[in-house]
């Protein structure tokens, strides 16, 4: 039998003695500073080094997993980034900011942006587009922009008549019309993309601008295009689209003019197919709901939405609600 060894009883931690019945010896475990005994051997247990350790342990893996954290961060692709700013922030206290379309996602206090200047028609978009043209043609089509992909659709369209308008000249002098009926005018936009918040404004409030004022060539409403091909304002249209301007800054031409003067080239027919391109930038979102209304919205792919518009040239307001 091992030998007897006297301790005392703590208060802050007693002592917890085990025993094996199937070991010939017995041993007790004193609180932690005291003497640990097994037999004959004696081992002293350094409590207060080992909680200092163990914090410096955990603290240098912590610091390890942060590390690691903003080292995936650094690598990891960047999001996308944000379009360009029109250089005006739309605030409670902006006049040029209330009565803003309530369904316009975000409209309230989010900035009058535009994105980059990409105006190339996706594979889904040109086929909504094809389609409809295939519909109707023979058809009158009225297309602001100029695309390569534009030139396909004239054509589908050879029996019909197709007319392009491009205010770029080096884009005009690059393009050669694959039909006698088709035909590529260079024209002028005046109105920078800044200014699209004091032109909704205006339209909201001048008579001028209502679809009842009277011939297009003769309006004075500000966003009226009056230096068109007399074509333009001649003929009965099936289908119009919109994809010019660029808009791709706010110093550049935006699309607050187009899309105003298609909806109004659209009432004064029968019916007309409105199809306006780059619907995720803010102008021609809120300028569409504005001119073409969201009742007469029939379709729409990607970034390309569908507006089928019948003639009602003496009403005096664009959208029902």
């Amino acid at each position: 039998m091992p030998p007897e060894v006297p301790y005392y009883r703590s208060f802050a931690a007693p002592p917890v003695k085990f025993s094996d019945p199937s070991s010939p010896e017995a041993y007790t475990i004193l609180p932690i500073g005291r003497k640990y005994i097994r037999g004959k051997k004696t081992m002293k247990i350094p409590g207060r080094r080992v909680i200092p350790l163990l914090v410096f342990i955990l603290s240098t893996i912590s610091i390890l997993r942060l590390l690691r954290l903003a080292n995936n961060s650094s690598s990891a692709p960047p999001l996308p980034a944000f379009p360009p700013t029109l250089q005006h922030t739309c605030n409670s206290a902006s006049p040029e900011c209330t009565n803003i379309p309530s369904h316009v996602p975000g409209s309230q206090t989010t900035k009058f942006t535009t994105p980059a200047n990409s105006t190339t028609l996706m594979k889904k978009e040109f086929k909504l587009l094809s389609d409809l043209i295939r519909s109707k043609a023979p058809c009158n089509l009225l297309i602001f922009g100029l695309e390569p992909q534009y030139l396909k659709l004239s054509s589908i369209n050879s029996e019909g008549i197709t007319v392009l308008l491009e205010d770029n000249p080096d884009r005009i002098s690059a393009t050669r019309a694959k039909s006698n009926n088709t035909r590529i005018y260079q024209v002028d936009y005046h109105l920078p993309a800044k200014k699209a918040f004091k032109l909704l404004k205006h339209a909201r409030k001048s008579p001028a601008c209502a679809p009842s004022s009277g011939r297009l060539q003769n309006s004075t409403c500000k966003l009226a295009l009056t230096n068109l091909p007399q074509e333009v304002y001649k003929q009965k249209w099936d289908v119009v689209v919109v994809d010019g301007p660029s808009g791709h800054s706010p110093e550049a031409p935006g699309r607050m003019s187009t899309i105003y003067t298609a909806s109004i080239i659209a009432r004064a027919g029968n019916t007309t197919d409105v199809v306006v391109h780059d619907v995720d930038r803010t102008i021609e979102k809120w300028f569409s709901w504005e001119f073409l209304c969201d009742e007469n919205l029939i379709s729409s792919k990607g970034k390309l939405w569908n507006f089928r518009v019948t003639g009602k040239s003496n009403s005096t307001r664009f959208c029902t609600d």
